[in-house]
């Protein structure tokens, strides 16, 4: 869990009922910045040749291929524009599912990654971890595609969520701004902060 102090606050002013979609929609991509900077502190690095402005010298950098975010739609979306505030060169990928309202099922509407995606570090973004039936769809599809690294971030995440996507990946680390207490039963987080993609685009 990433519990910087900015993170948590931020957590907290988007909990609140009262936060607006503008400022909704502000925290998350702020969280987001702070998350993708916990998220990418591994990242291989190689050192370069490069002039400074004083004398030439080898420098670290990215290693290889570089970074792919891939949006769970629609929320993902919303911590996907934090994410490429701090790495603007980023490919982006994007996957459709919608949660069966009876069973809770994952069904994919929707696919679009690089085609070099297996060549690159894949972060999955999805603000909620409820059930983990999304989570767990959207990781297995990349893994069809090879991926050479896949790690997921979420902004919380709920007990049975973690423990479902645990035991299908438990070689895909998570990271979170927050574990919620349970979830009920419709599924939705308690105490939760409502509906990621309805608080952030405004639909409710």
């Amino acid at each position: 869990m990433v519990d910087h102090p900015l993170v948590q606050h931020k957590l907290t002013l988007m909990r609140r009922a009262e936060t607006s979609t503008g400022d909704f929609r502000q925290l998350l991509r702020e969280i987001s910045l702070l998350l993708a900077y916990e998220v990418t502190r591994s990242l291989p690095t190689e050192l370069v040749d490069i002039d400074t402005p004083i004398a030439p010298m080898r420098a670290p950098a990215l290693a290889g291929k570089k970074l792919c975010f891939v949006s769970v739609l629609r929320a993902g979306n919303g911590i996907l524009e934090g994410m490429l505030d701090l790495v603007p060169s980023a490919r982006v990928g994007h996957i459709g599912l919608y949660r069966e309202p009876h069973t809770l099922a994952a069904v994919e509407y929707y696919f679009k990654v690089p085609d070099d995606v297996q060549e690159r570090d894949v972060i999955v973004v999805d603000p909620m971890l409820a059930t983990g039936n999304s989570a767990i769809a959207a990781v297995r599809r990349l893994k069809t595609r090879g991926c050479r690294s896949l790690k997921y971030v979420c902004l919380v995440a709920a007990p049975e969520g973690l423990a479902a996507f645990g035991a299908v990946h438990a070689d895909v680390p998570i990271f979170t701004a927050a574990i919620d207490r349970k979830l009920d039963e419709h599924g939705y987080f308690v105490p939760g902060l409502g509906d990621a993609g309805d608080r952030l685009f405004g639909t409710k």
